[in-house]
């Protein structure tokens, strides 16, 4: 089987990248340079996979169809040293992936993800960022707009939260359906995340922020004071400095963060098991 003949697989939300002018600018806007490790998830028919190899000479790629192994191999070793990891990538432990590279720095992470897991693949890329400088992702326009939207906005929530509490996130262009093939239903676009400093991130338990995140968002139209009540009660709200009767939509990054951290230092009870995405 060659790449051009491959058939695209529905339950794997294959859409290829098929338009060279998109993949000219996600590589530069990439920008590879000489010793640095990119590793890129989802080469799919290798058209990103191919230019990246090109310019940069080595790459990693992540690839869960085996039907796409043997011919990523042979049309990889014309244009450099390609590495592939045969993988699930919410299997991947990019904690080893980037350990013992000290003097290649920090991962790079590139991608077409497949939209019908994209979040659960950011959180779990997020759980390893320590090892990770920056990422370029193409992802649904919808899920780039929630990424980045402000408190405020009617698509601020969890994932908007969860992601600027440890990353910078900039969208950087949107991508029509044509772009793809088979084109999908819904428009792209490709976004830029660049993980913050643990002293930048200012929050002393994850696990605790995620369970006040999740409890404040799993209700939209409730107050805090009524969502947040299996989790701390209306003085804590307070005390944080937050309004118990604002609405999770209205509540910035930072407050969120002061929450959490006021209440990991006020009471002993552990955090919900699963509290994570």
């Amino acid at each position: 089987m060659s790449l051009d003949t491959h058939r695209h697989k529905k339950q794997l939300g294959q859409h290829f990248l098929s338009d060279r002018s998109v993949v000219e600018k996600i590589v530069k806007f990439v920008n590879p340079q000489p010793g640095e490790r990119i590793v890129e998830i989802g080469p799919g028919a290798g058209a990103l996979t191919f230019p990246l190899l090109k310019k940069h000479g080595e790459l990693t790629v992540i690839e869960f169809d085996r039907d796409l192994i043997e011919p990523l191999t042979e049309e990889g070793a014309k244009h450099g040293r390609l590495t592939i990891l045969h993988r699930d990538v919410l299997s991947v432990d990019f904690g080893k992936l980037g350990a013992g590279q000290d003097v290649l720095g920090p991962l790079r992470l590139v991608g077409n993800l497949p939209y019908n897991i994209s979040s659960p693949i950011l959180f779990h890329v997020l759980e390893h960022a320590d090892v990770v400088r920056d990422m370029h992702f193409m992802l649904q326009k919808e899920v780039v707009d929630r990424m980045a939207s402000e408190p405020g906005s009617k698509v601020y929530g969890r994932l908007s939260v969860m992601l600027q509490a440890v990353c910078r996130v900039t969208p950087l262009f949107d991508v029509p359906p044509g772009a793809f093939t088979p084109p999908p239903k819904v428009d792209s676009a490709v976004v830029r995340l660049v993980p913050k400093s643990n002293d930048e991130i200012g929050i002393t338990d994850a696990k605790r922020f995620a369970q006040v995140v999740a409890a404040a968002f799993s209700q939209r139209r409730k107050t805090l004071r009524n969502a947040l009540s299996t989790v701390c009660d209306v003085e804590a709200i307070r005390a944080a400095d937050i309004d118990p009767g604002a609405r999770a939509e209205q509540v910035a990054v930072a407050s969120f963060a002061r929450l959490a951290n006021h209440l990991s230092a006020t009471t002993n009870l552990p955090p919900e098991d699963g509290a994570l995405p």
